[in-house]
C-alpha cells in the first residue's frame, strides 16, 4: 500500500506536547484530525528532526521540522452500491441527502447492506479522501430507517472530527415535522402533571429526561429519571388538526441527539407520534373529528410520522454557517390532507 510524506515546521510559540503541537500546525490540505495524528504517533508515523517520536508529550521546539508517513486510504470493506440519493448538498468535504423512508444509515449485522453508506461509497468514489484511513464517509449522526430527512456526512478526517465536535457540542440545529396523536397544549393539565414536561414561553413543550435502554426490551429506548443519558426535546405545534382537534403537526427541536429521542418523548407525555410501531399504538380517533378517510389514512400509515425537516451547521472548513431545508414527504402530506390539514 502507497503512501504520502507530510513534512512541515513547528511555528513560533508552539504547545509543549507534540500531539497538540502537530494539531496546531500540521497543514490543512493534509485533513488530519487529532484522533488520526495521535494514532499516527503511536505507530512511530512521526518524525521530528529526523528521529521517530511516539510519545504524544514529546517537547517540541520551534522550527523542528516534522515530518508525517500517512498510509494512503484503504477501499473500505462495506461495499458500493448504485443506489440513488437524493443530495442536497455536496463538496469536496461533506454531503448533505435528503434520506428516504425504509433506509438504513450504517450496515449492522441484519442489514448488511442497501444502506446509505453503501450509496455514499458508489457515489462519492474517489472524492471520499478517507476516515481513519479507510475510503468511507464518516457518519457523525443518523436517523431512524423509516424516518426520512437530512443527514450529513463527512468525506475527509478533517470534516469528519470537526462535525462530530459540532454534534457533541450540540451547536448543530436540527428540526423535525412530525404528526402526533391528540394536541400537546399548555391548556391541558393533564401535560403539567407529566414529570419531565414543562412549557417555555409560546406555548412551547419541553421534555426534559434521561433516556436509555429498555430493561427488557434492548430495541426500545426507555424514559428514565435516575440513569441513562440526558435528553431534552422541544416542540411547538404548528398546526391542529381536526374538529375538535385529535391530532397535530408539530416541530421539535433537539437539544441532545439520542437515540429514538423525539419518537420516545412524545410517547411518554401520551403524544405518540401517528404511525409508530415501537412507542406509539394504535389509536383508533373520532370520525367525527376527522372524518372516515381519516380514521383510514392514521390507521394504513406504516411508518412514524416524522422528517427531518432542517439542518443547520458550520461547515468544517470555511467557517460559514450552512442551513438547509427538506419538504415534507409525499405519504406525511397525503396523511396531513386526509386529516384537514389547511397548508
Amino acid at each position: 500500500m502507497g503512501e504520502t510524506l507530510i513534512t512541515f515546521e513547528i511555528g513560533p510559540n508552539p504547545p509543549p506536547r507534540l500531539d497538540k503541537a502537530l494539531g496546531r500546525d500540521v497543514p490543512e490540505e493534509a485533513a488530519l484530525s487529532r484522533s488520526r495524528l495521535a494514532k499516527l504517533i503511536a505507530d512511530g508515523a512521526v518524525t521530528v528532526n529526523g528521529a521517530v517520536i511516539s510519545d504524544p508529550r514529546f517537547r517540541i521546539a520551534e522550527g523542528a521540522v516534522v515530518a508525517v508517513s500517512v498510509a494512503l486510504a484503504e477501499e473500505s470493506h462495506i461495499g458500493a452500491e448504485d443506489i440513488a440519493l437524493d443530495v442536497v448538498f455536496e463538496d469536496d468535504d461533506l454531503i448533505v441527502v435528503n434520506k428516504p423512508s425504509g433506509m438504513v444509515v450504517h450496515p449492522a449485522p441484519g442489514t448488511p447492506g442497501g444502506t446509505l453508506v453503501n450509496a455514499l461509497i458508489h457515489h462519492c468514489g474517489d472524492t471520499l479522501s478517507g476516515v481513519g484511513g479507510m475510503k468511507r464517509p464518516g457518519i457523525v449522526h443518523r436517523i431512524d430507517k423509516e424516518t426520512t430527512g437530512l443527514l450529513v456526512a463527512a468525506k475527509s478526517d478533517r470534516a469528519h472530527h470537526h462535525l462530530a465536535d459540532q454534534f457533541a457540542a450540540h451547536t448543530v440545529e436540527r428540526r423535525y415535522l412530525a404528526v402526533c396523536y391528540g394536541l400537546p397544549d399548555q391548556n391541558d393539565p393533564r401535560l403539567r402533571g407529566i414529570k419531565g414536561t414543562s412549557f417555555e414561553p409560546g406555548n412551547i413543550l419541553k421534555i426534559q429526561t434521561f433516556l436509555g435502554r429498555h430493561r427488557t426490551d434492548r430495541q426500545r429506548q426507555a424514559v428514565s429519571f435516575t440513569s441513562g443519558r440526558h435528553a431534552v426535546t422541544r416542540s411547538r405545534i404548528v398546526e391542529p388538526l381536526g374538529t375538535p382537534p385529535c391530532a397535530a403537526l408539530i416541530e421539535c427541536w433537539l437539544e441532545t441527539g439520542r437515540t429514538h429521542q423525539i419518537r420516545v418523548h412524545m410517547a411518554h407525555c401520551g403524544h405518540a407520534l401517528i404511525g409508530d410501531p415501537v412507542y406509539g399504538g394504535r389509536r383508533k380517533l373520532s370520525p367525527k373529528a376527522i372524518g372516515e378517510a381519516g380514521v383510514a389514512a392514521v390507521a394504513a400509515f406504516p411508518r412514524q410520522a416524522l422528517h427531518a425537516a432542517t439542518l443547520g451547521f458550520e461547515h468544517p472548513v470555511s467557517g460559514e454557517f450552512l442551513q438547509f431545508e427538506a419538504e415534507i414527504p409525499q405519504d406525511m402530506r397525503d396523511l396531513l390532507r386526509a386529516l384537514g390539514a389547511q397548508g
